[in-house]
């Protein structure tokens, strides 16, 4: 049977460098990441949610053992954030992500207030996500690693941004100045990925 693998990082652990500090990607990357995939393997292992992909186990996760939520979620959640970040991007977005986001928030700055205030006001761990829900742009936040694509979320959708607000995420640089590292995460927006998850979402 398939077992689910760490993805390779589209770049290089300094390549973010200097909002996200090499040292926190790669240990975000090399034991964070590395653990749910491994604990994940463990916790579908002899289930009927072994050989079934990320989101069919989503589509019923309430069914599942909350271990295979939990790693579940840390894997996919993971494999999200590292595409929609990369070097030598951030800035404001172009193309029909543009456009969703000035009709339904207004305009750029509008939205990253709404998202900001989404991951800084998340209690505890969790993410914040902008996502495609009935067609539109909703911005929410999941505690823990639960995602929109879980029939357990309160707000459903398919997300095409996310930001992990997780302490490890950001801990070695910022320490607990969050809203900081919130700041920065826009440095590093891949929002040419970003603009293809939504024109695949709408």
């Amino acid at each position: 049977m398939s077992k689910f693998e760490l993805v390779s990082l589209p770049y290089s652990y300094d390549a973010l460098e200097p909002y996200i500090d090499k040292q926190t990607m790669e240990i975000h990357h090399t034991k964070h990441h590395q653990a749910y995939v491994n604990n994940l393997n463990n916790a579908v292992a002899g289930t009927d949610a072994e050989g079934k992909s990320l989101e069919e186990i989503f589509a019923n996760v309430s069914k599942y053992a909350p271990a295979v939520k939990n790693n579940g979620g840390g894997v996919w959640n993971h494999n999200l954030f590292w595409t929609v970040l990369g070097p030598n991007a951030g800035g404001e977005p172009k193309g029909e992500i543009a456009e969703a986001i000035n009709a339904t928030f207004g305009s750029f700055a509008d939205f990253k207030k709404t998202f900001n205030n989404a991951a800084a006001t998340r209690f505890g761990s969790g993410w914040a996500w902008l996502l495609v829900s009935n067609g539109k742009l909703v911005v929410t936040s999941t505690q823990n690693q639960d995602n929109p694509l879980m029939d357990t979320a309160e707000v459903k959708g398919s997300p095409v941004l996310t930001l992990d607000v997780w302490e490890h995420a950001y801990y070695l640089k910022y320490q607990n100045r969050r809203p900081e590292y919130i700041e920065n995460f826009w440095n590093v927006v891949n929002w040419n990925y970003v603009n293809e998850l939504y024109k695949k979402a709408k």
